[in-house]
């Protein structure tokens, strides 16, 4: 099989989570058989009537869940061909979700971001100041099985950095690797998406093969995605939404797939997934492993119940502008601006509609 860069595709895991969670609800919950009183023993002649007694109603999945909420979702860049490979954040996003659960705010952390990352026993990393992206191939070691590193530990280790770096308590989350994702697409039909600029692909070429590598780059023609309204394929859009070498670099990268994860969420929503039980098993079934789930204790079905009313159109994007860091004339990484930093602060002090009325530069746009 040729080996794949894997790109992080949070998308598929919001869209889910988001739209597809009346779908699951639906079909772990929606289809029992109404419980029924079972019928009284006859009553020898002049005894009182007993009273019929109703079942108290089951509360639904994750009925406490009122919010706020934080979930985490990461895309990891794994070579799944290469034994031990550990897996790197190849995207951070952060869907926050403000108390009652009406409306959501998805922010993207770059993945050269420099942070520090805490100590972490359970992978004898001893802690230090890094970039981001290495906080899950550090936590994912196993020690004394280093064939066989561990996304759910890494997972682990790259949830307290971001917490401790944004300020916010991360709930729940999931990690997605390449596997499925574009049989998922491929599923659901495809996907509509603007294109808001000319992106030329250095992995593809125009009927979706590779492209060699021949010394120290790729060869060959190249497919484009033009700008305009585009309906791609699941190749295609996990081509799309993996090219950082382009104008914007990262940034444009961590906005295209923002705007992936909006154009999935309409897509569940305007095919009516939620009320199609046997479209959910597809969707699931396009998943396979590509999934991996971290609930802090909490299972899928909660947080996907509490979210499942949640329209498409009430998820605002929001791009944080950064810039690079350097040392002696060397790349480090990349720090938020302060317009970035400020925007977490008012996020954690629950005035975030106020702040982006204030600087709507910071709403990616749909």
């Amino acid at each position: 099989m040729t080996r794949r860069r894997l790109l992080g595709l949070a998308a598929l895991v919001a869209a889910l989570l988001i739209a597809g969670g009346a779908v699951v609800t639906t079909r772990l919950v929606g289809h029992d058989a109404p419980t029924r009183a079972a019928a009284p023993a006859t009553s020898p002649p002049g005894s009182p009537t007993p009273a019929t007694t109703t079942a108290s109603p089951t509360p639904p999945p994750g009925a406490d869940l009122t919010g706020p909420l934080n979930l985490m979702l990461v895309g990891v860049d794994t070579r799944v061909s290469i034994p031990g490979w550990e897996p790197h954040a190849d995207a951070v996003l952060v869907l926050h979700v403000p108390a009652g659960l009406g409306r959501a705010y998805l922010f993207s952390l770059p993945r050269d971001l420099v942070v520090d990352i805490p100590a972490f026993p359970k992978a004898r990393y001893p802690g230090g100041k890094t970039k981001l992206t290495h906080a899950m191939s550090y936590g994912s070691r196993v020690p004394g099985d280093k064939a066989h590193p561990s996304t759910a530990q890494g997972y682990e280790l790259l949830r307290a950095t971001v917490a401790r770096y944004t300020g916010l308590r991360i709930d729940a989350g999931a990690v997605v690797t390449f596997g499925g994702f574009d049989k998922l697409v491929d599923t659901l039909g495809g996907v509509d998406l603007y294109v808001d600029q000319k992106v030329a692909s250095r992995h593809r070429r125009p009927d979706g093969t590779m492209r060699p590598l021949a010394g120290s780059g790729y060869t060959g023609p190249q497919m484009v995605y033009q700008k305009g309204d585009r309906h791609l394929t699941g190749w295609q859009a996990l081509d799309y939404a993996r090219q950082r070498y382009t104008a914007g670099g990262d940034y444009t990268r961590q906005r295209h797939q923002q705007q992936l994860i909006r154009a999935l969420a309409r897509k569940l929503l305007d095919q009516g997934t939620a009320r199609d039980p046997q479209r959910v098993e597809q969707v699931v079934a396009a998943l396979g492993r590509t999934l991996v789930y971290v609930g802090g204790g909490r299972k899928l079905i909660d947080f996907a119940y509490a979210l499942g009313g949640m329209p498409a159109d009430r998820i605002t994007l929001v791009g944080l502008p950064g810039t690079g860091v350097g040392s002696g004339g060397a790349y480090r990484g990349e720090q938020l601006q302060p317009l970035g930093r400020d925007f977490l602060t008012a996020l954690r002090g629950g005035r975030v509609d106020a702040f982006l009325s204030a600087h709507p530069s910071l709403r990616v746009k749909t």
